[in-house]
């Protein structure tokens, strides 16, 4: 007879004789949680504070809003590319070398084609974005297209560089990638600093340079790699020839048929996180930078379950492969364990004071007291999504893609979308309980498919 929610998850939070030992999560913990860091986090926060130096609250709403739309973009890249890191790691694995190679030189050029065509849209489709998909005033829509239309060719850049680190990765070379992006993250912060503020004889190009940066970062990491990969000779075994040839129908749709599942699921929540922000803009001006703000501080506090959810996919995939379902359940709460402890403890220093940390990005005391009167009681939201990032993560370590893929998108397209959408529209006086509101029914969403994720579990494993 199968215990209580609650009493298994004490249970399996003090069980130290099955799955792993606290020590051993935390020895595999630490290294991803400074990978995690020092290489995305603290770069787009040095960003956010050089835009908040200029300020102007509208151009700090800008590049947040921005930002959150290209970053759904990114999500799209990294979801195809995953397709080369799994391919090219199954005939690595086999020791078929040509044909891993073969992968990255079919791949690439889908790649190519599908950044192309985003980068064109993005491009191109500019004005039309800001006024029709993130709905933001007009102010913010003149300050935001030259921006975009600059991030569109990084945007082409990124779907590249991901195309030769998802290749690395599939054969067991991790360590290439992580140098190649810190010294992309250097690069960019000095030509970040460098091009906002007019420094070391470069222009001033406020906004505008912060998206110039982007795009020699991305543009420096991508052929760094091409490089590597090509001309170092520990690469000769796998016949990579980019200009060989192209990929034919058959191997387009089987492609095709494999990145699409992956796509859908990271695409789900970064478009949920554009859909959120639609639905704050109509607020104003204060009300998107609150947002941008609020976002980014969660967003740092989050680090923690980001790094966990890679451990527990590592984990849960190689108890499941052996059996042990037992100890997959196990490290599943002694990480949401953990996991809570990381998040809520960084959420209650910034809740303490939130107006200090807010103030690091409002100069001009625009938005401080509204976001920080919404900070703290967002963050006790915060949990559902710890808890359903953890169980997703051990959701793909046993082998379930698919099912979090629809679970994601159900719940974010049949759920959130319409009532955000009716909440958005009701007429309300205290627009602060309005963006809580809102802003909140994200969390709880995260808890229905940590509910759905969770009965899977105990039904079927």
């Amino acid at each position: 007879m199968k215990k209580g929610i609650i009493a298994s998850y004490i249970s399996g939070i003090c069980d130290v004789n099955v799955g792993a030992t606290y020590p051993e999560i935390l020895r595999l913990f630490a290294p991803e949680f400074i990978s995690v860091l020092i290489l995305f986090s603290l770069i787009n926060l040095l960003d956010a504070r050089f835009i908040a130096l200029l300020s102007s609250t509208s151009v700090y709403a800008t590049h947040g809003s921005s930002n959150n739309f290209l970053h759904f973009l990114v999500k799209i890249a990294e979801g195809m590319s995953l397709v080369i890191t799994i391919t090219a790691g199954q005939y690595n694995g086999a020791q078929e070398f040509k044909k891993a190679g073969h992968i990255l030189t079919d791949s690439f050029w889908l790649i190519v084609v599908l950044g192309s065509v985003i980068s064109g849209v993005l491009f191109f489709g500019a004005h039309g974005i800001y006024y029709y998909i993130l709905n933001v005033p007009e102010p913010m829509i003149k300050l935001g297209v030259p921006f975009l239309k600059m991030r569109a060719i990084s945007i082409f850049f990124t779907f590249l560089y991901f195309a030769f680190t998802a290749f690395l990765r599939g054969i067991k070379n991790t360590q290439t990638p992580m140098w190649v992006f810190s010294l992309g993250a250097v690069v960019f912060i000095f030509f970040d600093y460098a091009l906002i503020f007019g420094k070391f004889g470069f222009p001033e190009m406020q906004l505008q340079g912060s998206a110039l940066a982007g795009v020699i970062q991305y543009s420096f990491m991508f052929f760094l790699l091409f490089f590597i990969v090509l001309f170092d000779p520990a690469y000769r075994k796998y016949s990579i020839s980019l200009f060989r040839s192209i990929a034919d129908i058959k191997t387009i749709k089987r492609l095709a048929n494999l990145s699409w599942p992956l796509i859908l699921d990271k695409a789900t929540m970064a478009g949920a996180y554009i859909w959120l922000l639609k639905m704050i803009t109509p607020m104003g001006t204060t009300a998107i930078a609150s947002f941008s703000v609020i976002k980014d501080i969660e967003r740092f506090a989050f680090l923690p379950a980001i790094a966990f959810a890679s451990i527990i996919t590592l984990l849960a995939s190689n108890n499941f492969g052996s059996g042990d379902t037992l100890s997959v359940k196990s490290n599943i709460k002694k990480i949401i364990f953990l996991a809570s402890i990381m998040v809520f403890g960084l959420l209650v220093i910034f809740s303490l004071n939130p107006s200090f940390f807010i103030r690091m990005f409002d100069l001009k005391g625009d938005f401080t007291a509204f976001a920080s009167r919404a900070l703290p009681i967002i963050s006790v939201l915060v949990f559902f999504d710890v808890l359903q990032l953890i169980l997703a993560g051990a959701m793909r370590g046993v082998g379930n893609v698919r099912f979090v893929m629809w679970v994601r998108f159900i719940v974010c397209i049949g759920l959130f979308a319409p009532l955000s959408y009716a909440v958005s529209i009701m007429p309300m006086q205290n627009l602060l309980f309005k963006f809580i509101i809102i802003y909140g029914m994200f969390y709880m969403c995260s808890a229905l498919m940590s509910v759905l994720y969770i009965r899977k579990f105990r039904r079927d494993y």
